[in-house]
């Protein structure tokens, strides 16, 4: 396989699971929390959705067609993620209180919100490769591996939020609801830590 390809493939998929830089992260567990197993061809849907909104950004920034101050971008990704984790904290709220059952499919604005914030997340993603990228002459084979480690890794987190879901409602007995909120929580209150920490200062 050519060399070129896979340095910018590993450098792909430890950008989105570098624990230094959670807030990707985030965002997926945000997007996946109120799923269980079952529900992976509706989550597929869901991760596509979000898949082509940040491949597209990627792309176009990467190749210097649009461009968005760095500052801006950084403090607009934890806005994303308070803002999905929020919402799905709050339809589940409201399923419970109609007895209606939280049913993710639906929530079409989750759908839309994961494609939307793609294109947020891929100009975040841009900003690094165009970092390392430097005096590089073609960069089409760099943008592409980079992009297809993004999903790998992207792909891993989803399964370790759905196992990580599974043991602790179907082996633990944890209400899946329960689970979801918790976790949702713990992402609202990390993502507002990042908003203030990331607010444009002047």
């Amino acid at each position: 396989m050519n060399s070129e390809f896979v340095t910018y493939f590993r450098l792909g998929i430890g950008h989105i699971a570098d624990l230094r830089g959670y807030d990707h992260i985030l965002f997926i567990v945000a997007l996946t929390a109120g799923y269980a197993l079952r529900d992976w061809r509706r989550l597929l849907w869901l991760v596509t959705a979000f898949t082509v909104g940040h491949s597209v950004t990627l792309a176009l920034a990467t190749l210097q067609l649009v461009r968005v101050h760095a500052q801006t971008i950084e403090f607009l990704i934890p806005v994303t993620i308070v803002v999905t984790a929020g919402y799905s904290m709050i339809a589940r709220a409201r399923s419970e209180r109609t007895g209606e059952g939280y049913a993710p499919e639906r929530h079409v604005l989750l759908y839309i919100l994961a494609g939307c914030f793609g294109l947020i997340h891929g100009l975040g993603f841009s900003n690094f490769l165009r970092a390392i990228l430097g005096a590089e002459e073609s960069i089409v084979i760099p943008l592409f591996a980079f992009n297809v480690g993004l999903e790998i890794g992207q792909l891993a987190i989803v399964a370790c939020v759905l196992l990580v879901g599974t043991l602790a409602c179907e082996v633990a007995g944890l209400a899946r609801r329960r689970w979801a909120t918790a976790l949702s929580i713990v992402i609202v209150l990390a993502g507002l830590k990042m908003i203030v920490e990331r607010f444009p200062k002047g």
